[in-house]
Protein backbone atom coordinates (compact mmCIF):
# COMPACT_ATOMS: atom_id res chain seq x y z
CA UNK A 1 0.00 0.00 0.00
CA UNK A 2 1.49 3.38 -1.26
CA UNK A 3 2.17 5.69 1.69
CA UNK A 4 1.18 9.04 0.98
CA UNK A 5 1.77 12.02 3.94
CA UNK A 6 1.55 15.08 1.52
CA UNK A 7 0.94 15.97 -1.94
CA UNK A 8 4.09 17.25 -3.67
CA UNK A 9 3.60 20.85 -4.79
CA UNK A 10 4.42 20.34 -8.65
CA UNK A 11 0.67 18.21 -8.40
CA UNK A 12 -0.74 20.99 -6.86
CA UNK A 13 -0.01 23.50 -9.80
CA UNK A 14 -2.45 25.28 -11.91
CA UNK A 15 -1.25 23.55 -15.32
CA UNK A 16 -2.44 20.05 -13.59
CA UNK A 17 -5.87 18.69 -14.41
CA UNK A 18 -7.11 15.38 -12.58
CA UNK A 19 -9.73 12.80 -12.82
CA UNK A 20 -10.27 9.55 -11.17
CA UNK A 21 -9.17 8.12 -7.77
CA UNK A 22 -7.80 10.89 -5.08
CA UNK A 23 -4.41 9.89 -4.97
CA UNK A 24 -4.82 8.92 -1.14
CA UNK A 25 -6.74 6.20 -1.87
CA UNK A 26 -5.87 5.33 -5.71
CA UNK A 27 -4.27 2.20 -6.64
CA UNK A 28 -2.42 3.60 -9.20
CA UNK A 29 -1.16 6.74 -11.04
CA UNK A 30 -1.65 7.54 -14.51
CA UNK A 31 0.48 10.43 -15.86
CA UNK A 32 -1.39 11.29 -18.92
CA UNK A 33 -0.53 13.71 -21.88
CA UNK A 34 -2.74 15.49 -24.80
CA UNK A 35 -2.05 15.71 -28.21
CA UNK A 36 -1.07 18.95 -30.28
CA UNK A 37 -3.58 21.59 -30.10
CA UNK A 38 -6.04 20.16 -27.78
CA UNK A 39 -6.23 20.16 -23.65
CA UNK A 40 -5.39 18.26 -20.08
CA UNK A 41 -9.04 18.51 -19.03
CA UNK A 42 -9.99 16.97 -22.58
CA UNK A 43 -7.76 14.15 -22.70
CA UNK A 44 -8.98 13.04 -18.99
CA UNK A 45 -12.41 12.69 -20.93
CA UNK A 46 -10.39 8.97 -21.46
CA UNK A 47 -10.49 8.06 -18.00
CA UNK A 48 -14.45 7.98 -18.27
CA UNK A 49 -13.86 5.47 -21.43
CA UNK A 50 -11.28 3.34 -19.35
CA UNK A 51 -13.79 3.09 -16.25
CA UNK A 52 -10.93 2.53 -13.77
CA UNK A 53 -12.62 4.15 -10.78
CA UNK A 54 -9.50 3.28 -8.46
CA UNK A 55 -6.56 4.88 -10.36
CA UNK A 56 -5.58 8.55 -10.52
CA UNK A 57 -5.27 10.39 -13.63
CA UNK A 58 -3.01 13.25 -14.28
CA UNK A 59 -2.70 15.17 -16.77
CA UNK A 60 -0.17 18.03 -17.62
CA UNK A 61 -1.12 21.11 -20.42
CA UNK A 62 1.08 21.78 -22.85
CA UNK A 63 1.99 25.47 -22.99
CA UNK A 64 -0.10 26.80 -26.12
CA UNK A 65 -1.80 23.67 -26.39
CA UNK A 66 1.67 21.90 -28.30
CA UNK A 67 4.56 20.00 -26.49
CA UNK A 68 6.91 20.62 -29.41
CA UNK A 69 6.10 22.91 -32.45
CA UNK A 70 7.23 20.52 -35.43
CA UNK A 71 6.24 16.89 -36.27
CA UNK A 72 7.65 14.57 -33.99
CA UNK A 73 9.34 13.07 -37.05
CA UNK A 74 11.42 16.22 -37.82
CA UNK A 75 15.41 16.56 -36.77
CA UNK A 76 15.80 16.66 -32.91
CA UNK A 77 16.95 20.47 -32.51
CA UNK A 78 13.70 21.52 -34.88
CA UNK A 79 12.35 21.17 -31.72
CA UNK A 80 13.68 22.46 -28.65
CA UNK A 81 14.03 23.64 -26.32
CA UNK A 82 10.35 22.80 -26.39
CA UNK A 83 11.05 18.96 -26.25
CA UNK A 84 13.71 18.91 -23.29
CA UNK A 85 11.36 20.89 -21.33
CA UNK A 86 8.28 18.56 -22.61
CA UNK A 87 10.01 15.57 -21.55
CA UNK A 88 11.22 17.66 -18.37
CA UNK A 89 7.41 18.09 -17.16
CA UNK A 90 6.80 14.55 -17.49
CA UNK A 91 10.25 13.49 -15.76
CA UNK A 92 9.19 15.72 -12.96
CA UNK A 93 6.02 14.09 -12.54
CA UNK A 94 6.86 10.81 -12.32
CA UNK A 95 9.34 11.62 -9.61
CA UNK A 96 6.35 13.55 -8.13
CA UNK A 97 4.47 10.18 -8.10
CA UNK A 98 7.05 8.57 -6.97
CA UNK A 99 7.01 10.78 -3.85
CA UNK A 100 3.71 9.82 -3.37
CA UNK A 101 4.90 6.04 -2.60
CA UNK A 102 3.82 5.15 -5.68
CA UNK A 103 6.38 2.19 -7.30
CA UNK A 104 7.10 2.18 -11.27
CA UNK A 105 5.12 -0.74 -11.15
CA UNK A 106 2.05 1.17 -10.23
CA UNK A 107 2.39 4.13 -12.24
CA UNK A 108 1.82 4.47 -16.04
CA UNK A 109 2.36 6.69 -18.93
CA UNK A 110 -0.95 7.25 -21.43
CA UNK A 111 -0.96 9.83 -25.00
CA UNK A 112 -3.02 10.19 -27.67
CA UNK A 113 -0.79 11.28 -31.10
CA UNK A 114 1.59 14.00 -29.58
CA UNK A 115 0.90 13.16 -26.44
CA UNK A 116 1.83 9.83 -27.35
CA UNK A 117 4.86 10.23 -28.70
CA UNK A 118 5.95 12.05 -25.44
CA UNK A 119 4.80 9.64 -23.31
CA UNK A 120 6.98 6.94 -25.50
CA UNK A 121 10.23 8.90 -25.60
CA UNK A 122 9.52 9.53 -21.87
CA UNK A 123 9.25 5.85 -21.22
CA UNK A 124 12.54 5.12 -23.19
CA UNK A 125 15.01 7.73 -22.07
CA UNK A 126 13.70 7.03 -18.29
CA UNK A 127 13.47 3.13 -18.78
CA UNK A 128 12.06 1.51 -15.98
CA UNK A 129 9.33 -0.82 -15.12
CA UNK A 130 6.33 0.96 -15.58
CA UNK A 131 3.11 -0.66 -15.07
CA UNK A 132 1.53 0.50 -18.21
CA UNK A 133 2.77 2.71 -21.17
CA UNK A 134 -0.23 3.59 -23.26
CA UNK A 135 0.33 4.95 -26.99
CA UNK A 136 -2.67 5.65 -28.96
CA UNK A 137 -1.74 6.64 -32.30
CA UNK A 138 1.98 7.77 -31.58
CA UNK A 139 5.81 6.69 -32.40
CA UNK A 140 9.24 7.32 -30.33
CA UNK A 141 10.21 10.81 -31.20
CA UNK A 142 13.09 12.08 -34.01
CA UNK A 143 13.90 11.95 -37.57
CA UNK A 144 14.51 8.81 -39.85
CA UNK A 145 17.19 6.71 -38.98
CA UNK A 146 17.81 8.48 -35.26
CA UNK A 147 20.32 6.41 -33.01
CA UNK A 148 18.21 4.89 -30.84
CA UNK A 149 20.97 4.49 -27.64
CA UNK A 150 18.51 4.36 -24.69
CA UNK A 151 20.18 3.23 -21.87
CA UNK A 152 18.28 0.92 -18.74
CA UNK A 153 15.70 -1.77 -19.38
CA UNK A 154 11.58 -1.43 -19.35
CA UNK A 155 12.34 -4.92 -17.36
CA UNK A 156 8.90 -6.36 -18.96
CA UNK A 157 6.46 -3.15 -18.60
CA UNK A 158 3.23 -3.11 -20.76
CA UNK A 159 3.63 -1.07 -23.49
CA UNK A 160 0.19 -0.65 -26.12
CA UNK A 161 0.33 0.71 -29.31
CA UNK A 162 -2.57 1.16 -31.17
CA UNK A 163 -2.21 2.86 -34.25
CA UNK A 164 -4.09 3.07 -38.24
CA UNK A 165 -2.21 1.86 -40.86
CA UNK A 166 -2.87 5.16 -42.93
CA UNK A 167 -2.75 7.47 -40.44
CA UNK A 168 -1.54 11.16 -41.53
CA UNK A 169 0.77 12.01 -38.85
CA UNK A 170 1.95 8.56 -37.49
CA UNK A 171 3.60 6.42 -40.20
CA UNK A 172 3.41 2.20 -39.62
CA UNK A 173 6.76 2.43 -39.95
CA UNK A 174 7.61 4.09 -37.15
CA UNK A 175 5.02 2.36 -35.09
CA UNK A 176 7.26 -0.99 -36.08
CA UNK A 177 10.22 0.82 -35.01
CA UNK A 178 8.75 1.58 -31.86
CA UNK A 179 7.34 -1.49 -31.27
CA UNK A 180 11.08 -3.04 -31.86
CA UNK A 181 13.09 -0.66 -29.95
CA UNK A 182 11.14 -1.23 -26.46
CA UNK A 183 10.58 -5.28 -27.05
CA UNK A 184 14.53 -4.82 -27.09
CA UNK A 185 14.39 -3.13 -24.64
CA UNK A 186 12.39 -5.45 -22.08
CA UNK A 187 9.07 -4.40 -23.08
CA UNK A 188 6.10 -6.56 -23.60
CA UNK A 189 4.46 -4.88 -26.41
CA UNK A 190 1.05 -5.22 -27.30
CA UNK A 191 0.90 -3.98 -31.11
CA UNK A 192 -2.69 -3.49 -32.44
CA UNK A 193 -2.66 -2.36 -35.69
CA UNK A 194 -6.24 -0.53 -37.57
CA UNK A 195 -6.43 -0.76 -41.41
CA UNK A 196 -8.23 2.15 -42.86
CA UNK A 197 -9.10 3.40 -39.59
CA UNK A 198 -7.32 7.21 -39.59
CA UNK A 199 -5.85 9.25 -36.73
CA UNK A 200 -7.98 8.71 -33.66
CA UNK A 201 -8.86 6.20 -30.30
CA UNK A 202 -11.34 3.23 -31.68
CA UNK A 203 -13.29 0.21 -28.80
CA UNK A 204 -10.52 -2.11 -29.34
CA UNK A 205 -7.48 0.64 -28.39
CA UNK A 206 -9.79 1.39 -24.97
CA UNK A 207 -10.44 -2.17 -24.39
CA UNK A 208 -6.10 -3.08 -24.73
CA UNK A 209 -5.56 -0.43 -22.52
CA UNK A 210 -8.51 -1.34 -19.96
CA UNK A 211 -6.81 -5.21 -19.85
CA UNK A 212 -3.21 -3.39 -19.03
CA UNK A 213 -4.95 -1.09 -16.51
CA UNK A 214 -6.66 -4.15 -14.40
CA UNK A 215 -3.57 -6.06 -14.65
CA UNK A 216 -1.63 -3.13 -13.34
CA UNK A 217 -3.73 -2.80 -10.11
CA UNK A 218 -3.28 -6.36 -9.63
CA UNK A 219 0.66 -6.26 -8.76
CA UNK A 220 0.76 -5.99 -4.57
Amino acid sequence: MNMIHSVPDRLKQPDIAVAGAPVNRAKGVIITLHGRGASAAGILDLADHLAQPDLAFIAPQARGGSWYPYSFLAPFEANQPFLDQALATVSELLEAVSELGFPAQKTGLMGFSQGACLALESAARHAQPLGAVLGFAGGLIGPPGAPRLYSGSLEGAPVLLACSDIDPHIPLGRVEETADVMSRMGALVTKRIYPGFGHGINDDGIAQARRILVAMQGLD
